[in-house]
């Protein structure tokens, strides 16, 4: 199994939707599987502003877990 990471990302959301973003808190292997997990439950995210998502992913901190973890999004705060 892959080694896992535990991503906060902060939560790119544009004006006006929410004038404070979010956090998603992530268990992936990288920081592609990280961006592909939040896309596929954001129904909000553009394709505009995947470009923003990318560089907060990677302004990420990141925390090593365990290796018997999932890929997962384990929460979301989104205002």
């Amino acid at each position: 199994m892959d080694q896992k990471y535990l991503y906060l990302v902060d939560h790119f959301v544009p004006w006006p939707q929410s004038e404070y973003g979010g956090l998603w808190n992530v268990i992936a292997s990288d920081t592609e599987e990280c961006f592909d997990l939040i896309v596929s439950e954001d129904d909000d995210m553009y394709p505009e502003h995947y470009g923003k998502l990318r560089e907060n992913i990677e302004k990420a901190t990141k925390y090593q877990l365990a290796d018997e973890l999932e890929s997962q999004v384990v929460e979301s705060f989104l205002t």
